[in-house]
């Protein structure tokens, strides 16, 4: 690790990557343009450098920094240390959690070859989820649950979005994904590479209990945005319909919770 480098203002340019994290306008146009994301928290940290993200820079807390020393021992990028003030007037709120690193976007592996992969047995296609902390609980409980990949339509969140990498606990790096084409056309892909693909919905005569899985299948299973769910094409596209058994008076469930379910059913 490069020598600490020590900063009190706030509008230095080095930790430009940090100003206004909680402006979600700025923050998507600044980090689409320079394709990188920044990750919250020391859990999430350790993950980043655990996997090899490619890191701009870390930007720390004193106490952090001594908690973290050992973690930061093999990094190269520049770790900048700051007084809990200086970060506060840089992200723009009280960071509690008092450290957060940007690195470079990873290349997207792209549907086909996330599918060809023999040990992709079982994938989450998510249409339209567009709630950044649904969508980290989704990548938490695949991490958890042996979900060996996430595929998401152009409309959901993107994975790599503060709030989304902080609640997977950053396991939007451990767990492979990718953005597809527009649906349902990408069912048509999962098809063809062997997956059966199953629609969750309340409307359906199975429920996932009941559905055994047969020796082998590589199985697909499909969660739309949270209260619409999947739209009529995809559920029409689909080549089976499963629900989760629920107590009568309740007719849903929080879709990062439904998730965690049918892909425990499954796995």
């Amino acid at each position: 690790m490069n020598p600490p480098i020590p900063v009190d203002d706030p509008l230095d340019p080095r930790i430009a990557d940090y100003v206004a994290l909680r402006d979600p306008h700025r923050r998507v146009a600044v980090e689409r343009t320079e394709q990188f994301f920044v990750g919250e928290g020391v859990n999430v940290v350790r993950r980043m450098i655990a996997v090899g993200s490619d890191l701009r820079s870390v930007l720390l807390t004193p106490p952090l920094f001594e908690q973290l020393a050992d973690d930061l021992d093999g990094v190269l990028a520049p770790v900048y240390v700051a007084r809990r003030d200086v970060l506060r007037a840089t992200v723009g709120f009280d960071l509690h959690r008092g450290v957060v690193a940007a690195a470079n976007r990873p290349a997207d592996p792209g549907l086909d070859a996330l599918l060809a992969a023999p040990t992709t047995r079982t994938v989450l296609a998510l249409e339209r989820v567009n709630d950044h902390e649904n969508l980290g609980s989704i990548f938490r409980s695949a991490a958890g649950l042996g979900v060996d990949a996430v595929v998401l339509c152009p409309q959901c969140s993107d994975p790599l979005y503060r709030r989304c990498v902080r609640v997977s606990m950053g396991h939007v790096l451990t767990v492979p994904w990718t953005i597809t084409p527009p649906w349902p056309g990408t069912l048509q892909v999962l098809r063809a590479a062997g997956f059966t693909t199953l629609a969750l919905t309340p409307d359906a005569d199975t429920t996932i209990r009941d559905r055994t899985r047969r020796a082998g299948e590589r199985v697909a299973l499909l969660l739309g945005a949270e209260g619409p769910g999947l739209t009529a094409r995809t559920l029409a596209a689909a080549d089976e319909r499963v629900r989760i058994p629920m107590e009568s008076g309740a007719d849903s469930l929080n879709v990062a919770v439904a998730a965690a379910i049918a892909a425990y059913a499954l796995t």
